[in-house]
């Protein structure tokens, strides 16, 4: 009787263990965007990047503006290993398809890369820092 018991006690133990790796391994699955959230200001003018939300699939609601709005088609964010990257598709007068590809940098809270404007054929290095309130 008593083995029965300890053989119950030790799989019970083994099943809380099991299902907490498994919480803890779907946990990671889920990448945390939450640091992309805010407003972004390009370093070399005025050009912004407002990011309202990121889900945890990395779809993005992002404006651009110039510093009136421009129409962001696509943006998103994803994981790469511990990097965090963000790319966002403009499609306006002036912006035919002109792309940001930025790297999240959260030493620096920075968001860098390069921007290859189409409209110029003309690739940029760009970073962009978080906007205090007003900018």
């Amino acid at each position: 009787m008593k083995t029965t018991h300890r053989t119950l006690l030790f799989l019970s133990i083994g099943l809380t263990l099991l299902i907490a790796l498994n919480t803890l391994a779907l946990a990671q699955d889920k990448p945390d965007f939450s640091a992309l959230k805010g407003r972004w200001v390009r370093t070399d003018g005025g050009y912004v990047i407002e990011i309202q939300s990121v889900n945890a699939g990395g779809q993005m609601q992002a404006a651009y503006y110039n510093p009136k709005p421009i129409n962001v088609s696509q943006a998103e964010a994803k994981r790469s290993g511990a990097a965090v990257t963000v790319f966002i598709e403009l499609r306006g007068p002036g912006y035919p398809g002109s792309t940001y590809t930025l790297i999240y940098d959260p030493k620096s809270d920075e968001l860098k890369g390069i921007y290859p404007h189409a409209g110029l054929q003309q690739d940029f290095d760009v970073v962009f820092v978080r906007g205090k309130a007003g900018q």
